[in-house]
């Protein structure tokens, strides 16, 4: 996985929590995967849910001349390399395109190439579209793609999907629309992230003359059915129909994302008009929105799970059988009760059976089975922590307004460890502060545990669970063990996905029995829109797929 996390930072493949999102408001495709079938619908455990996920929306009855969307924060900048966050990529999806295509139904088709190939293990080779045109007036070849994916490489970009490349040893133009890289080994996520952010292709000369203001200011000189018009700083941004694009023509003339940091702000806009809808709908206000008559919630697949990251394995959480109390003091019914609006289902699980849709039914089943029930056990936590010593242990969680769904889980982190014996302190963070939790290791200086809600950039669990490996961006608790790293090495290697995922299920349960994230919740993709338009996709897709071109008139 790259390290675009998705996580809910709270503001951050990869967040608001980051690509990493760490829970609710918070912060990657399948290679040769146009005729597989979508992910199967539903969480892990919808028995106790009142949502129902849908597959999208309505289609548009005809053309818009604008509409307005709702996002939580302003992009710092809409630089490709660094589109690590919700905010970022709900916009640049629209704007600049890549190499593959995430389709709503979570496959995979061409993008900006049409058609990939792979000869030999570490080979791959993209043949271009031809007569593409950037936003900058200059047609697309070799050389745009060899610069725009060399700068994901280059490490004085700091790119957040550099680690998508580490296997790479060359990319090279092999004919005027042709481009071919070499892995040093292979490599079955590489073809899979060119359908993300990771994968953009835009104009080399265009980003060659913004130079270090690129993403900040002026055009971004991509390809999208969406070219960057007005950047009203503190406010919003605005995008204009690209009438040269490629592709289908943008149903709407314009397109506005207006920057509402406030949840509760947010959501009176949307229910009173002001925009016509969003992603990323608060948890709070999910029944207050399902009730409306001025428009429609939905839910789709967000390939998304809520976890407690745990940062600290040198103190009493060094000891497996405190993880494992903790989590079976877990009330994960509650917290989807209450912190996600009802919406999602509880799990032991760290990926989404969506992320398994490729599996054969007999692998899927194995990835699935064994794991701990959600239900608490307290009887069973208690003893495991006097079997640790653990009894009075002091543990520290940060907590932050930034959510209901980051604040209401560190509140029942500390209500299960009070239940067993342990002494669980909340640290309080501000929500423009939360993001540093993922990106400096000072900040988690002195706690243990967060909240973390990641969402996956492409449909394969080892995107979730190659975060274990030794040295890896997000193992922050500095866990290691060879064994499972081997296993890493094996699935990544596998481009046949069964073989591939028949060893994910194994480091599914060694992640699983060793609890190094606990697991609590699936949570899925929300979007709200008013009466006036129709459209959007409801599945996590939006990210890397230029859904605004699909808004228009509802009927």
């Amino acid at each position: 996985m790259t390290i675009s996390p998705r996580l809910r930072t709270g503001g951050r493949r990869r967040g608001r929590y980051g690509r990493i999102t760490a829970v609710a408001g918070a912060l990657s495709a399948l290679a040769v995967l146009a005729a597989c079938s979508g992910p199967p619908n539903g969480p892990s455990d919808s028995s106790d849910s009142f949502f129902a996920l849908s597959p999208g929306t309505p289609g548009a009855a005809g053309p818009i001349d604008s509409f307005s969307w709702a996002v939580y924060a302003e992009p710092p900048t809409l630089d490709y390399t660094v589109a690590f966050d919700y905010p970022q990529n709900t916009i640049l999806s629209n704007v600049c395109e890549s190499l593959m295509r995430w389709t709503p139904g979570l496959t995979v088709e061409p993008g900006l190439a049409r058609k990939e190939s792979h000869p030999d293990p570490t080979t791959w080779v993209y043949d271009l579209r031809e007569g593409v045109r950037f936003h900058d007036g200059r047609t697309m070849s070799a050389d745009d793609v060899v610069h725009s994916l060399g700068r994901q490489r280059n490490p004085d970009n700091a790119a957040a999907w550099a680690q998508v490349f580490q296997n790479v040893t060359a990319i090279t133009r092999t004919g005027p629309l042709q481009v071919t890289v070499k892995l040093r080994k292979p490599d079955s996520q590489f073809p899979q992230y060119m359908a993300t952010a990771a994968g953009v292709v835009a104009s080399k000369a265009g980003v060659e003359k913004a130079g270090r203001d690129y993403g900040t200011t002026g055009g971004l000189a991509c390809s999208g059915p969406f070219e960057l018009g007005t950047w009203h700083k503190g406010q919003s941004i605005e995008l204009d129909r690209f009438d040269a694009y490629w592709g289908a023509r943008a149903k709407a003339g314009k397109a506005e994302f207006r920057f509402l940091t406030d949840p509760s702000a947010r959501t009176n806009a949307l229910l009173s008009g002001e925009v016509d809808g969003g992603y990323l709908i608060p948890t709070e206000s999910y029944a207050r929105l399902g009730r409306s008559v001025t428009g429609t919630l939905y839910f789709g697949e967000g390939l998304s799970t809520v976890n407690v990251n745990v940062t600290n394995l040198k103190g009493p959480l060094g000891d497996v059988r405190v993880r494992r109390a903790l989590s079976l003091a877990l009330d994960r019914s509650g917290f989807v009760r209450a912190g996600l609006g009802e919406a999602g289902g509880a799990t032991t699980s760290l990926t989404t059976r969506a992320a398994w849709a490729r599996a054969s039914h007999s692998t899927r089943k194995a990835a699935f089975d064994g794991l701990a029930p959600t239900e608490p056990d307290l009887e069973r936590a208690r003893a495991l922590i006097k079997e640790a010593g653990a009894s009075g242990a002091t543990l520290t969680v940060a907590t932050s307004s930034i959510g209901q769904d980051v604040s209401l889980l560190a509140t029942a982190v500390q209500a299960a460890g009070t239940q067993i014996g342990l002494d669980i302190r909340l640290k309080s963070i501000a929500p423009n502060a939360f993001t540093a939790l993922f990106t400096d290791p000072g900040a988690r200086e002195g706690i243990d545990m967060f909240p973390l809600t990641y969402y996956q950039s492409i449909t394969d669990p080892l995107d979730l669970l190659a975060n274990f490996r030794t040295g890896a961006y997000l193992n922050f608790a500095g866990y290691s063990d060879k064994s499972y790293d081997e296993l890493v090495d094996r699935a990544t290697a596998a481009h046949d996905p069964e073989q591939r995922m028949k060893a994910e299920t194994k480091l599914q349960h060694h992640a699983a029995d060793r609890l190094l994230w606990i697991p609590v919740a699936e949570w899925p993709t929300s979007v709200f829109l008013n009466q006036r338009i129709t459209g959007a996709p409801t599945t996590i897709a939006y990210l890397y797929y230029p859904w605004a071109a699909d808004v228009g008139a509802a009927p």
